[in-house]
């Protein structure tokens, strides 16, 4: 089962990732640059995660994933999913999709912020 304490793990296991709650005590995101790339509500009933990703991956992963994923809650439904990881949707592919979420704000960022992440000057 996948849980907020292994969605954290994962993702502060990532370079350059912090943690805030920017909408209250109920909602954590995680953000790389200063951007989110991954946001739960922690006071929800089941657990979920809102995920960035690519136009093309976000409908090709809700038609293969219909019941663990769908249209971006609160979020612009072109770039974002809900994801519900515990509804039958393999933990490597949920995974992939959290690491997906990263690389796409990292590839938003600018060089600077690219090569301050690297440590590079």
């Amino acid at each position: 089962m996948i849980d907020i304490d292994s969605l954290r793990n994962h993702c502060l296991g990532k370079a350059g990732v912090t943690e805030d709650m920017p909408f209250g005590e109920d909602v954590l995101a995680f953000r790389l640059g200063g951007k989110i790339f991954a946001l739960t509500n922690l006071n929800q009933s089941e657990f979920s995660v809102n995920l960035k990703a690519p136009p093309e991956q976000i409908i090709a992963w809700r038609e293969q994933f219909p019941v663990s994923v769908l249209p971006g809650y609160h979020m612009n439904k072109k770039h974002w999913n809900t994801v519900f990881p515990n509804r039958g949707l393999p933990a490597g592919d949920f995974y992939k999709m959290v690491n997906t979420s990263y690389q796409a704000v990292y590839n938003g960022l600018t060089g600077k912020a690219k090569r301050d992440l690297a440590g590079e000057s």
